[in-house]
């Protein structure tokens, strides 16, 4: 397999998303706090749920960026 497939990116380049996809969950958390804080709970849920799905896709990064480690350095780079 290279270093890039159908989904796309090469090791650090899933890293750089999923450093993109936290800075985007901290901000959506951030607006969720504050309209809690001020008692909208409506704009409080969307902006949590925004921030879970930025959160679920960082993970999906980072699990692809390990997958291509490990593709160009194998399981003795792992520690096994």
């Amino acid at each position: 397999m290279s270093n890039q497939d159908k989904s796309g990116g090469t090791h650090h380049e899933h890293h750089s998303k999923a450093a993109e996809h936290h800075k985007h969950a901290a901000k959506h958390h951030e607006e969720a706090a504050k309209h809690l804080k001020n008692n909208d709970a409506a704009k409080g849920a969307h902006h949590a749920h925004v921030a879970i799905g930025h959160g679920h896709q960082a993970q999906e990064h980072a699990h692809e960026a390990n997958k291509r480690f490990s593709d160009e350095h194998g399981e003795k780079s792992q520690g096994k």
